[in-house]
Parts: C-alpha cells; sequence; structure tokens
C-alpha cells in the first residue's frame, strides 16, 4: 500500500518551490538529511523519481512538475479548511501560517510595501513571502496565494476583488516639449519619440479614446524598458514621450517635471486587483489579507492625495 505523509508533501513542494534542498532546509529550519530523506521517501511511496541528483543540485523530473501542479491546490483546500476551523471562522485566534504574495515591482515598492508593513505587523504570526516582479507570474505553478494586479484580469480561472482603480496618462518632460512640440491629437504622436515597455505591445499601451472607444495611436519607439520607473525617469530627463499609469507619474507631475500630454483624451481605465486561486473555503488568513488591502485602498488611490 503506498504510504506518505503531509510532511513529505509539503517538503516535495518546499524544494520545487525554493530550487535546492539545501534552501529547503533552512526555510523549513531542518537539517539538509531530513529534508533529503523526506524526499527519498516519497519517491519510494510513489514508485516514481521525483528529482534527478547530480553534484549536490536536484532538477525536478516531468514527474514531479506534474505532481506538484496537482498538489499545490489540494494542499491549499486542506490548509484553508483546517486554517477556518482552528481559526473559528470568528477571528479570536491568531492568524498562522504562510502568506505568499507577488505584485507589479513598481507599485509594490511605492505603494505596496506600507500597506503590507502594517498587515504585517498586525499579524506577527504569519509569515509573509513577497515578490516584486513585472510579470504575471502563474500562481498555482509557482505557489503563490495571493496577486495584485494593475490591469484587466487574464486568467479568468482566478477570483478577483476590484481594490481600486488607476488610469494611464500621457506625459513627458517640459524640456522634451519646448524642443519637439506638444502633439494636439493622437495622430500627432507618430512625429514624437515614445518609450515603450516591453511586457505590453505599443498598440494596447498608447491607446486613447476616440468616439467612445480606445484605439491605438502611432508611435515610434525609441527606447524600450521592463520597468515603469525606469521609463518614468528616461521621459524625466528628456528622452521622449511616455505613457505610465497615474501612481507612478503624479509625483512628477506635481513637481513640474513631467507634464500631461494630450489630456483631453482619455486614455485607458485601470482596475488594481486582488487575484487568488478559486478554493473553498477561502483560507482564513487570505480572506483577513484581501480584506485589508481592500480597506487600506477604500479610500480611493493614494498617490492622489
Amino acid at each position: 500500500m503506498m504510504r506518505y505523509t503531509l510532511d513529505e508533501i509539503e517538503t516535495f513542494l518546499t524544494v520545487m518551490e525554493l530550487g535546492t534542498v539545501t534552501a529547503a532546509a533552512a526555510h523549513m529550519n531542518l537539517s539538509k538529511s531530513v529534508i533529503s530523506k523526506r524526499i527519498s521517501d516519497l519517491e519510494r511511496a510513489l514508485q516514481a523519481a521525483l528529482f534527478l541528483r547530480n553534484a549536490g543540485r536536484v532538477t525536478p523530473t516531468e514527474a514531479a512538475q506534474r505532481l506538484a501542479r496537482q498538489l499545490r491546490p489540494a494542499l491549499s483546500a486542506l490548509t484553508a479548511a483546517t486554517d477556518s476551523a482552528s481559526w473559528g471562522m470568528d477571528g479570536a485566534a491568531p492568524l498562522r501560517g504562510r502568506l505568499s504574495i507577488t505584485a507589479p515591482m513598481s507599485f509594490g515598492t511605492l505603494f505596496l510595501s506600507p500597506i503590507l508593513a502594517r498587515f504585517a505587523f498586525a499579524h506577527p504570526r504569519l509569515e509573509l513571502r513577497i515578490d516584486y516582479d513585472d510579470r504575471a507570474r502563474d500562481l498555482v505553478r509557482d505557489g503563490f496565494d495571493l496577486a495584485v494586479r494593475i490591469g484587466e484580469a487574464r486568467d479568468s480561472a482566478l477570483i478577483g476583488r476590484t481594490l481600486c482603480t488607476d488610469r494611464m496618462v500621457a506625459c513627458a518632460s517640459p524640456d522634451y516639449l519646448a524642443r519637439h512640440g506638444h502633439p494636439a491629437t493622437p495622430a500627432d504622436l507618430a512625429d514624437h519619440q515614445v518609450l515603450s515597455y516591453s511586457h505590453l505591445p505599443d498598440g494596447q499601451l498608447w491607446q486613447f479614446e476616440t468616439g467612445g472607444t480606445l484605439a491605438p495611436a502611432p508611435v515610434h519607439s525609441c527606447l524600450t524598458l521592463n520597468n515603469g520607473e525606469a521609463m518614468r525617469d528616461f521621459a524625466v530627463a528628456g528622452i521622449g514621450l511616455a505613457m505610465l499609469p497615474g501612481f507612478l507619474v503624479a509625483t512628477p507631475i506635481a513637481a513640474g517635471r513631467l507634464k500631461p500630454v494630450l489630456p483631453h483624451y482619455a486614455t485607458r481605465k485601470m482596475p488594481v486587483l486582488a487575484l487568488w486561486p478559486p478554493i473553498s473555503p477561502m483560507p482564513a488568513k487570505l480572506r483577513a489579507l484581501v480584506d485589508h488591502l481592500a480597506l487600506e485602498l477604500a479610500g480611493g488611490r493614494p498617490w492622489t492625495q
């Protein structure tokens, strides 16, 4: 009969997530020999090789990748059920366990960190793992409990809650506009140099409302970057026009280092979303985090205040 333990499953998923036995041992506060034994015992129970070992390194097999995809949501559901029982659904007991969060780099460092810090202070027994990355991470595959994303949700399998909204702003430095002039219509952008964002095509980034619908504007990129703060800094330096979220340019616009371009044309409105995999019942710690984010942003966009 196949026998395996929850400890072995948790250890396997931790090695998959962190990539090495050493990292998993440090994270779980166990010796490397204990981690290795749990993995070997699980492989023996499953009669399948989960990792290839070579010179101290482990590489997941195809079976391990497939097993991890199936086990992560199952373990999350099990954790949610036990959390709900122990927490009593009334908030009487302190929240425990781990929460993994992913969010865009610039939004995270500029606005989300203080909000998450207040949550961590209120729940000291929770362990938070926070990953700031402009790429849209696969929550189930990469082991995240929650994503904060800006823009429409692309994965219909996730559950979402709108925290607030922001709007894109076309802008340029006073120096650039003095040298190249102000565009009067979106079509005039064809005569200007613009900054491109590598995670989004220009046709989706440079959009203006015409006749009640958003339409792409003709643009010629002079520089492509993968980070919004870097785009903002190049725009401030007068390299070209930039289309950026309001939270990134509110401060330099207020200081006069950037000026809005084509302000009479509406740009893309973007929801700031909390997204999580469908888990029932929803873990108490995850519900508490989502409620905290919603409460913190209930007054609207803090970057406009």
